[in-house]
This record gives C-alpha cells, sequence and structure tokens, in this order.
C-alpha cells in the first residue's frame, strides 16, 4: 500500500536572516494545538498547528536555513512526529522541510487537500514498524559446508589437492556458496514475511544493508493490532535465537507508506 501525491509549491531562497515554518507532519484536526517547546533548533521552539479547513500542519518557527541531518536535528524531528502520533494519524513530512509564511503551508493544504484528506483516510489507526534481519555469514557458511554435500565434497578436493587445484574449480565453490547462501536467506525471509502478514496490513522490503543483513522491512500494523505485531515477531526472534538477529523499531508514522512529493520552486525575491 503506498500512497503518493504530487504539487508544486514556492520556497524561499535559504537566507539566515529570513524566518520561516519547519513541517513536521500533517494530521486531520480543526482544533488548534501548541505541542510545547519541543521544536528543531536552538532553544526548543515551540510546536503547533496551522490549519485550512480540518486539515492541519504541525509546525515551528525557525530561520530560513538548510539543517544538517544531524543525530540532534533528526532526534527533534522524530520527537515531534512520535509526540503527535500518539493522539493522531500523521503524513511524516520530508525532514528539513520549510516553508517562508504561515499563508504558504495554508496555500499547501488547500492546493493538496483531497491527496492529504485520502491518504489520511487510508492511513487511519496505522502504525510503522520496522524489521531488521541479520545473520553471522561466517556461521551460515561453516553450516553450508557441513550440511551441503556438493559444496563439502569440492571444497574437500580443493583442500587435499591444495597444489593443483584450479582456479574455476575454487571459482566453482564460491558460486555454490553464493547460491547456497541466497536461497537460505530466500528461505528465513519468506517465512518470516508469511508470520507476519496476517498481523500486518502491509509491508514494503527495502535493500538490506551490508553482508550481515539478510532482511530490510517496513510493516504497517493496525494500532489495535499493535501487541500482536509484537508477538509475532518475538516469537520468531525465539524461534531463530540461535541463526538470527532481529532488530526491531517503532511504533513510527508511516513513513515507508505515503510518498508525498512536493516538487518545490524558487519564490521570486
Amino acid at each position: 500500500m503506498e500512497n503518493q501525491a504530487e504539487q508544486s509549491q514556492d520556497y524561499a531562497a535559504p537566507s539566515s536572516n529570513d524566518e520561516g515554518k519547519y513541517v513536521y507532519c500533517i494530521i486531520k484536526s480543526a482544533e488548534e494545538r501548541d505541542f510545547g517547546p519541543i521544536g528543531i533548533g536552538e532553544g526548543g521552539n515551540r510546536v503547533y498547528t496551522v490549519h485550512h479547513r480540518d486539515l492541519a500542519a504541525i509546525v515551528s518557527d525557525t530561520p530560513i536555513r538548510i539543517y544538517d541531518p544531524t543525530r540532534e536535528n533528526v532526534l527533534a524531528h522524530e520527537l515531534v512526529n512520535e509526540t503527535v502520533m500518539r493522539e493522531h494519524t500523521v503524513i511524516p513530512m520530508s525532514f528539513g522541510t520549510i516553508f517562508r509564511t504561515r499563508d504558504d503551508i495554508i496555500e499547501l493544504l488547500k492546493s493538496t487537500y483531497r491527496a492529504f484528506d485520502d491518504v489520511l483516510e487510508k492511513m487511519n489507526d496505522k502504525i510503522e514498524f520496522g524489521l531488521k534481519v541479520l545473520w553471522d555469514r561466517d556461521k551460515v557458511i561453516s553450516r553450508l559446508e557441513e550440511s551441503d554435500e556438493e559444496i563439502r565434497r569440492l571444497k574437500d578436493e580443493i583442500t587435499g589437492n591444495a597444489q593443483s587445484s584450479t582456479y574455476f574449480a575454487r571459482m566453482q565453490l564460491g558460486r555454490l556458496i553464493e547460491g547456497a547462501l541466497e536461497n537460505s536467506a530466500n528461505g528465513y525471509v519468506v517465512d518470516i514475511h508469511e508470520s507476519l502478514k496476517p498481523v500486518a496490513v502491509a509491508s514494503r522490503s527495502n535493500k538490506p544493508i551490508g553482508d550481515r543483513m539478510i532482511m530490510n522491512a517496513a510493516y504497517l500494523v493496525e494500532r489495535s493490532r499493535e501487541q500482536e505485531f509484537d508477538e509475532a515477531v518475538k516469537a520468531l526472534s525465539s524461534k531463530y535465537e540461535d541463526q538470527l538477529s532481529f532488530k526491531y523499531t517503532g511504533p513510527w508514522p508511516p513513513y515507508n507508506f505515503v510518498n508525498i512529493k512536493l516538487r518545490l520552486e524558487r519564490a521570486d525575491a
């Protein structure tokens, strides 16, 4: 499940002398809210709502600048979204999204009202969890060398005839091991995915990072089924306790299931 909206919007050239509005997310609410001094930037800027009809942008005041994605800044951005999502379904905005004025934000809400409203309806009471699964590649190869007859035979041949073993024999062994690794990883991923599928609304597979990661996925879950999903992940972690490591994070806003693209155009000075 992925929802997309694309919209042009003017923005101002960065200048340390200009004041703007940092936008964290969009929610459905006609009630004016103040979430306190938890905004990005020095001094804890107040986070509040800017409205058009029953849509609200969650914003804080900020100089118009490019925020570096430092740990401190990213955590500040996430803190606001996590605080808001305790009470609301949110459409998260990209890190560093800044508009010049309150009127620019209202214009955004007006021009994308139907798209935002549609996405918020589809994402209502849904949250995202991240799941990364890792293995010890060397240990897996050792197990394959013991359990796979063809790999074991070829390795014994190469080891027993180290002087005469050919480059091609070693290449063949490498290919066999890589193929067995891929099949083994796919088997784990399919089992994990099928086990979580009944308690999730949707899933998205992202590219694994590095040699140790075999699965990098995001799951969209009904808020009411959070505990069921949590228990399903714990059961899988126990099942593969000696083989795999699970890195489980969330709940998050539906970052992987909402794709709002703002096509920014530089405003005239």
